[in-house]
């Protein structure tokens, strides 16, 4: 199964498919760090939400690489489980170098600001924050773009679809006084928390409920794969 992720990751590269996700992803990280300092934990929790619909794209690119008949021949070479698990490791490998890109970007235009005194605590408690509030939505991404991939929708136009949805959707039904707040992942409630209140029971039931809602939304992708075949 590795080397078939290996294959995929690849694929991803040659065909030059990553420039576009990665330049999608630079402009909206200079976009929001180019307008002045901002505290770290505050930074990086808006970073996490505008990085969301980036990496979902990205999976969904990634997933869709692969001609439809040599992603059967690899379910016959190492059976149907693994290589839809082989495509979602791939994916979760270039979500976390995007994540790291965009722990390190701010830092590299300058971004964020320092500490104010040699016992401020912000910095190291702000890239915690940071690290916590990218890696929470990776996994919400990566569900979305392959819930959105050809293997699971079987059309392009259905796939910018479900994408624009479920990128969207995390946005407004994330914001304070939604109806349905459960129906989107918690990237903007980690956003707020972020700049707020980060109690560990907080940050705990923050990453249950991402968790939660990303095997949800895998499961849909699971049986849309076994739909299509």
């Amino acid at each position: 199964m590795i080397p078939l992720v290996r294959m995929r990751l690849a694929g991803f590269l040659r065909t030059g498919r990553a420039v576009a996700p990665l330049l999608a992803g630079l402009v909206v990280l200079g976009t929001l760090h180019g307008g002045g300092r901002a505290q770290p934990a505050e930074a990086y929790g808006v970073s996490a939400v505008v990085l969301f619909p980036v990496v979902a794209w990205q999976t969904k690119i990634l997933l869709n690489v692969e001609p439809d008949v040599q992603r059967r021949l690899a379910q016959v070479a190492v059976g149907v489980a693994r290589e839809r698990l082989a495509g979602l490791l791939a994916a979760g490998v270039a979500a976390l170098v995007t994540v790291a890109v965009a722990l390190l970007f701010p830092w590299l235009v300058g971004g964020v600001s320092g500490p104010v005194d040699p016992g401020d605590r912000s910095i190291p408690v702000g890239l915690a924050l940071g690290v916590w509030a990218h890696l929470l939505a990776v996994p919400a991404a990566v569900a979305l773009g392959a819930l959105a991939s050809r293997a699971s929708v079987g059309g392009a136009g259905y796939g910018v679809a479900v994408l624009a949805l479920g990128g969207v959707g995390a946005v407004v039904l994330g914001l304070s006084g939604s109806v349905a707040p459960w129906l989107a992942p918690p990237i903007m409630a980690a956003a707020r928390t972020t700049g707020g209140d980060a109690a560990a029971l907080t940050l705990l039931g923050l990453s249950g409920w991402a968790l939660a809602w990303s095997a949800a939304v895998l499961g849909g992708y699971l049986w849309r794969r076994r739909a299509q075949g």
